[in-house]
């Protein structure tokens, strides 16, 4: 829901009596199944003891000294997350510390063993003279249902033309190309891993490309202009707290002792003496971060900081196999996520500075749905906040969201309610259909004509994972007549993805229903999915908005929590 597909995507020890020493360069092959990456892992130790990394992407210009996030080692088990392209690697150390066999997940999983080396290979090219097009370029990329901003490093080296690619909305930097070809006016920048490629022509006077991009059977117009100043690139965001903060900040990790995972989060504690409220933040849909960062905004620190200011302590986690949280994100469906929430809870009642009556939920999106989930279940839950929350089945959420988005982004209506039923169609076939086979059969033939032929096969493996099987039927109205704690449910009036009118009296309604007298329901004039000021609505006005939550949203969320 609050997930988009992103077109810019993949990339990319002594004994054990030594207590396996990883500390070392490590060389490993990555098989995109349209070519190999080879990859080069530094891995250091630093002063505090703890493990740092860096990865170099030895086929793709430009990729050396990427860094790595969130290096850990537990029981031989290496965890890394590499924030730059979205990418985690998880492996097991061999007994003799000479290699780790694992698995590189982004967007897809891939098989990668590291081996231990001791002559790195070759990751530099030596820049030469700067050609004409040499510094930073810079362009919007506009897909229909996101705007998102590029930018091309170009730089000449002995070797020719290179060039890194950054996606600044995403938060993604230095991605590598895999070669840059010019013939005159004409320029190619490929990217082979992502299937990726942009094809321009050079302005006589050097000042812009006019081209396209072109990934996966889809082809988007993309015009770039010289950066002339750095200033251009910066993302304006100015709501993000800087440090340091009046609150204390503790980094934490709790276990969820019922599907062995491990929880890394951030708790903020107000200032004063407690106990104070608390609550635990549950993120929308697809693998998020504790920030649940999206196009440059992290709505989850900036809510989290808002509350912790106004005297209610919070916890914040990253989502099962995401940052440095472990699991399987990609088996998971929204009742395993709700056990997770349920270990942050727990976890909330050994804390001394929480107030154990007055644990909370705030989920947002898919987290919306969880919050009422747990709580049906859960009588340690004081109340929840259902922020952009839905009230109706999965699958009538995904076909009047893309409805809406199209018509948002322009489309003729008529038109957009045409591409509504066939998605009802491709919805209904998921429900129905047990056979994996004919399932993904019949789901190619629908897609046929609607989707890029390339694109097909990835939307096929979204739409039938177990995340989205158990989402299109599961009904909240089923556990939120169970509710019987106080609930704030909001949305904003332009909400395009979770549709107010769709959503809110089916809450309403079902809490009705269960007996609940406890609960407020508003809409928000003007704000979207993330709960900011918009104009339309659509998912294309998120990068491009510098506000990243409604000061009136934060104000009636805390204000509410308070009052209870």
């Amino acid at each position: 829901m609050n997930q988009i597909l992103i077109l810019l995507t993949i990339l990319i020890a002594a004994p054990l009596a030594r207590a396996q020493d990883i500390v070392s360069d490590w060389q490993g092959t990555l098989n995109t199944g349209m070519g190999e990456l080879r990859l080069v892992l530094h891995i250091t130790k630093a002063l505090d003891g703890s493990l740092k990394a860096t990865l170099d992407s030895i086929d793709q210009p430009g990729a050396n000294g990427i860094p790595v996030n969130a290096v850990t080692l537990r029981d031989s088990k290496l965890h890394f997350d590499v924030t730059a392209v979205h990418g985690i690697y998880e492996g097991k150390v061999a007994p003799d510390a000479q290699t780790i066999s694992g698995t590189w997940t982004q967007n897809q999983s891939l098989p990668l063993q590291f081996k231990r080396s001791s002559t790195p290979l070759k990751t530099e090219h030596k820049p030469a003279k700067p050609s004409d097009i040499d510094g930073a370029w810079i362009g919007t990329l506009d897909t229909g249902a996101v705007k998102l901003r590029v930018v091309f490093h170009i730089l000449n080296t002995e070797d020719g033309l290179t060039s890194t690619m950054d996606s600044p909305d995403q938060g993604m930097k230095a991605l590598p190309t895999t070669s840059v070809t010019r013939n005159g006016i004409s320029l190619k920048i490929e990217a082979k891993q992502i299937a990726g490629v942009f094809e321009g022509s050079i302005a006589t006077d050097l000042s812009s490309i006019e081209g396209k991009w072109m990934q996966n059977g889809g082809s988007f117009p993309l015009s770039l202009k010289r950066v002339k100043v750095p200033v251009e690139l910066e993302l304006k965001r100015p709501q993000l707290p800087s440090k340091p903060y009046p609150y204390h900040e503790q980094e934490v990790t709790y276990d969820n002792k019922l599907q062995n995972v491990i929880l890394a989060a951030t708790f903020t504690i107000p200032q004063g003496n407690g106990p104070f409220p608390a609550v635990v933040l549950i993120t929308g849909s697809g693998p998020q971060d504790r920030d649940e960062s999206l196009l440059g905004h992290k709505p989850f620190l900036v809510l989290s900081d808002y509350l912790t200011r106004h005297g209610i302590a919070v916890l914040r986690a990253d989502d099962r196999g995401t940052g440095k949280s472990t699991g399987d994100f990609s088996k998971a469906t929204t009742l395993d996520f709700a056990t997770d929430v349920e270990a942050g809870i727990a976890y909330l009642k050994t804390r001394p500075e929480v107030d154990q009556h007055k644990i909370g939920l705030i989920g947002h999106s898919e987290g919306g749905v969880i919050a009422p989930t747990v709580a049906a279940r859960n009588k340690d839950v004081a109340f929840i906040v259902m922020m952009a929350g839905t009230g109706v089945p999965g699958a009538d959420v995904i076909v009047a969201q893309s409805e809406a988005i199209e018509v948002a982004g322009g489309k003729n209506p008529e038109d957009a309610a045409k591409d509504a039923a066939t998605e009802r169609e491709v919805m209904k076939l998921i429900e129905t259909e047990q056979d994996e086979a004919k399932l993904k059969k019949e789901l190619r033939d629908k897609l046929s004509g609607h989707v890029p032929e390339g694109q097909i096969g990835a939307q096929i493996k979204q739409v039938t994972s177990p995340w989205m099987r158990y989402f299109l039927t599961y009904d909240p109205a089923t556990a939120l007549r169970k509710v019987s704690c106080p609930v704030l449910a909001i949305n904003g009036s332009l909400d395009k993805q979770v549709l107010p009118e769709q959503n809110l009296p089916p809450i309403r309604k079902a809490l009705e229903e269960g007996g609940n007298k406890h609960y407020e329901i508003a809409e928000l004039p003007g704000l979207n999915h993330l709960f900011q000021t918009a104009k339309t609505g659509a998912p294309a006005e998120y990068a491009q908005i510098e506000e990243t939550m409604s000061p009136v949203a934060l104000e009636k969320v805390s204000n509410w929590i308070l009052k209870q």
